[in-house]
């Protein structure tokens, strides 16, 4: 009786977790309004900030790609990393839309999409949490849970979503 038990169990779980594959190496579709390569052109008073950054994203299918351009007037990194007060930043993840929300779990990597675990400026979590204020064809404005200021960008190519593997 009990081996019966035990293979009806097996069996079943087998059935189970052998049909889905959790973390799926491959792409889902994402959504189709964001899909395509954005970029902010600048921030509104931006001369007046000792800080600012001005991002441009790619969104292909569910996976989001940001590169994020670093002005400081001030130092307060050390002197091998302050370039002038110039920097560029990387980070890629997945993102879901959620009613009018885009939630990314990603993590801050090199230029060339290898993570970064040392070296200048951010490494880590990549969590940034966007309403979306507004979109059409050809503008996406984004408001950063944690900062308020609105992200106002405009497309400078369309992307088609062809799931792949994941990180190509």
């Amino acid at each position: 009786k009990n081996i019966k038990a035990y293979l009806f169990v097996t069996i079943g779980m087998l059935l189970l977790f052998g049909s889905c594959k959790f973390n799926s190496e491959m792409q889902s579709e994402g959504a189709s309004y964001l899909q395509g390569e954005w970029k902010q052109d600048s921030i509104p008073h931006q001369d007046q900030m000792l800080q600012y950054t001005l991002t441009e994203f790619r969104f292909t299918c569910d996976s989001i790609y940001a590169r994020m351009y670093v002005h400081s007037k001030t130092k307060q990194i050390a002197d091998s990393c302050y370039n002038n007060g110039s920097w560029v930043e990387y980070a890629k993840g997945l993102y879901v839309v959620r009613g009018d929300s885009v939630i990314v779990d990603g993590i801050y990597v090199k230029e060339n999409g290898k993570q970064k675990l040392s070296g200048c400026y951010r490494q880590g979590q990549y969590l940034p949490r966007f309403k979306v204020a507004s979109h059409s064809k050809d503008s996406l404005v984004l408001e950063n849970k944690y900062d308020q200021r609105p992200i106002i960008l405009r497309k400078t190519k369309d992307v088609i979503c062809v799931p792949q593997k994941r990180w190509q």
